[in-house]
């Protein structure tokens, strides 16, 4: 890409100005590396984390996030003002302010450790391919520890506004900071300026909860009967149940593995997709059937909502698949369909009423909330760059690639890499979405992260060397040996 900007004499780069102060918003694997590569190289850095802890998805917290509406299909407008409601608690307020991760008990990485680690820091000697969560949150604060992240971070911080007012050269950012006192707590507003910002929030805080008929009433009717896999944390209260799951990717196969271990029956409701590659590591005994078309109690109206179930009883009810098979004997519905993309401090940026279709070339999330529109290599907003995001690819080796791709913003923030004209990163985003086809995730990797890594480490390090300067060293051989048999299991070749 490097080439194409200095082939084009009508028109250059954008000029990204001095950067040194640079806003990182999340302390998860995200956060915690783009600030310790923009660290390195000599920038200003602000690490702003909503909760208390450094990790993201990886840190375990008993205590689960609330309940989502029932349905939730779109990117929620935010509710900054809900922490100021009177009679709130100061646990409340937390809660709100700060929700707990989806992370449960038994959480073990799905990609092996050999690919999925930092340049930053080795596993520790002897590491095997999956180990559970603890070992992985450790692996991140080591991280913060050693590159001196922990020492930037604003803990307990949310962000509630990013913004660049016009002909204004800097970001302006608005924070609430939570903090316990011995009366209560505290909210602190403050308003905060940067040449630049990296969204590191991640992709897992709003959960989808699709819109199937009768399903918000069984949710209404049998509250804890109902629950999203963001409110999981253990199996032990689905022992010897029969548990439909909604949902065929990662929650829904820890779910079903975790507590069949239990003696629980599953019942796997799914679509047809062909990013549904985990049947083959579901434990035996599940039953697979078609997608739910409804949810159908036994009493259409008895005034009664909430009702009280014994231990034991089945939800009075039965639900209806879309190939018309009914099933009955519920004791308890898991929705693992996934989260909504949303980043609500980002203003006008999130239009959740807009389609997919009708996104401008400024819009950052539409209706669909999984896409992260107008942005050039997953990495930087094509109407002003000095606006990051890490983390928006799927599929992918995750610590890894995101570890990669935080290299590569600090690289053209300290002006070492130039962007291309941005006529050249509008065509190439028209052009992705013109390949884009019903049924994709337009922002997938699923076992091609590689020719994207050398693609873009073409570019970078083309730039890096014309101004004298180190290369990037991309991935190394053991990466690239161990990511081969990956892909080749991912793909069946």
């Amino acid at each position: 890409m490097g080439s194409l900007a200095s082939d084009n004499k009508a028109e250059s780069g954008p000029d990204l100005g001095t950067i040194k102060d640079v806003a990182v918003i999340g302390a998860g694997i995200s956060g915690v590396v783009s600030a310790a590569h923009l660290l390195r190289d000599g920038f200003n850095v602000t690490v702003f984390e909503r909760t208390g802890v450094v990790g993201g998805v990886w840190d375990y917290e008993p205590q689960p996030d609330r309940d989502p509406p029932f349905p939730n299909v779109r990117p929620p407008a935010p509710n900054w003002e809900e922490v100021e409601r009177e009679g709130l608690s100061s646990d409340e307020v937390a809660l709100i302010h700060g929700p707990p991760n989806p992370c449960y008990a038994g959480l073990k990485n799905n990609i092996p450790t050999p690919i999925m680690r930092s340049s930053l820091l080795q596993w520790p000697e002897g590491s095997e391919d999956l180990v559970d969560q603890k070992v992985v949150h450790q692996y991140i604060k080591d991280i913060a520890h050693i590159h001196n992240v922990y020492d930037k971070i604003n803990f307990n911080t949310r962000v509630e506004s990013v913004s660049k007012p016009e002909g204004d050269k800097k970001w302006t950012i608005v924070t609430s900071t939570f903090a316990r006192t011995k009366s209560g707590h505290t909210l602190t507003k403050k308003t905060s300026k940067f040449d630049a910002v990296v969204v590191a929030s991640g992709h897992y805080h709003v959960p989808f909860v699709p819109d199937v008929p009768g399903l918000s009433t069984w949710k209404e009717r049998f509250p804890g009967r109902v629950t999203h896999s963001k409110q999981y944390r253990t199996p032990v209260p689905f022992s010897n149940q029969t548990i439909l799951i909604i949902g065929a990717g990662v929650s829904a196969l820890d779910i079903a593995k975790e507590t069949s271990q239990l003696g629980a029956k599953i019942i796997q409701s799914r679509r047809e997709s062909k990013f549904d590659k985990l049947v083959s590591r579901l434990p035996e005994g599940v039953d697979r059937v078609a997608m739910v078309a409804e949810f159908i109690p036994d009493v259409v109206d008895d005034g009664a909502s909430p009702q009280h179930l014994e231990p034991g009883q089945a939800i009075p009810g039965r639900v209806v698949l879309e190939d018309g098979k009914v099933i009955e004997g519920i004791d308890h519905v898991v929705i693992a369909t996934g989260y909504i993309t949303s980043y609500p401090f980002l203003g006008d940026l999130e239009q959740p009423l807009t389609a997919w279709e009708d996104a401008d070339e400024k819009v950052l999330i539409t209706s669909d909330g999984y896409t992260t529109h107008n942005l050039h290599k997953d990495i930087f907003y094509i109407p002003d760059p000095t606006l990051a995001f890490i983390g928006v690819s799927h599929l992918v080796s995750t610590f890894s690639l995101f570890d990669f791709q935080a290299q590569v913003a600090a690289k053209v923030f300290a002006g070492q890499a130039q962007l291309p004209p941005k006529s050249i990163m509008k065509e190439e985003h028209r052009e992705r979405k013109a390949r884009f086809q019903p049924g994709d995730r337009f922002h997938s990797m699923y076992a091609e992260e590689d020719a994207y890594i050398d693609k873009v480490l073409n570019w970078v390090n083309g730039d890096l060397t014309k101004a004298g300067v180190d290369p990037l060293p991309g991935m190394d051989g053991v990466w690239k040996s161990n990511y081969k048999l990956f892909q080749q299991r991912l793909t069946g070749s």
